[in-house]
């Protein structure tokens, strides 16, 4: 009886899980680039494995996110269709924790495209994009906590509560530190902007 049930909801077990472990992959994405751009990695952040360690997590993200979207469109319990799983509000199940999914793909995939081709961009248009981060960090976490069944998982919850407490706390210490601190030496800035798009065109 238990593998029956198992059977019939394997794939929704599995997009459940796959969300899951996507939200966390961005979630350490995010505060792994704060940690270099606050320099709580060390003095010289621009080392090439660290940043590599930020675009592994966030390429990571994008690929437990597509298991996600694909396990929900393979379930038989749920029946998603691609235009439900694409377009905000296309579905009748949550329509609005939902949109906020479907937002944070497209964030997400924004973000993780102008990383790869940073060398190619000017650098504000970058920054600009990349920003994007923290929203989906917001928009993601809406997602989870308001469309999945996982909401009520007191765990999950204090997860969610601890990593907007680390995301916040390292966004504040890089404001003030660049407010305050003293400025970085140029020619670290320009090594650590070098890394990276050195990195991105590999």
């Amino acid at each position: 009886m238990g593998l029956a049930v198992l059977d019939g909801r394997l794939w929704w077990y599995v997009s459940r899980s796959t969300g899951i472990v996507a939200w966390l992959l961005c979630v350490a994405s995010v505060l792994w680039g704060l940690a270099l751009s606050t320099r709580a990695l060390g003095r010289r952040p621009g080392a090439p494995w660290l940043l590599d360690v930020h675009r592994f997590l966030g390429g990571l993200s994008v690929v437990f996110v597509g298991f996600h979207l694909l396990s929900l469109a393979l379930d038989g319990y749920t029946h998603w269709g691609w235009q439900e799983l694409l377009v905000p509000f296309a579905s009748s199940w949550k329509p609005g924790p939902t949109a906020w999914g479907i937002v944070s793909i497209y964030l997400l995939v924004a973000v993780e495209v102008t990383s790869l081709v940073m060398s190619r961009l000017p650098r504000r248009l970058w920054r600009v994009v990349h920003a994007a981060s923290f929203v989906l960090f917001v928009t993601a976490s809406v997602h989870l906590l308001e469309a999945g069944t996982d909401r009520e998982n007191e765990l999950l919850r204090w997860i969610v509560v601890v990593a907007f407490a680390a995301v916040l706390f390292l966004s504040l210490y890089r404001v003030l530190s660049a407010t305050l601190g003293p400025k970085p030496p140029r020619a670290d800035r320009e090594a650590m902007l070098a890394a990276a798009r050195a990195s991105s065109s590999r």
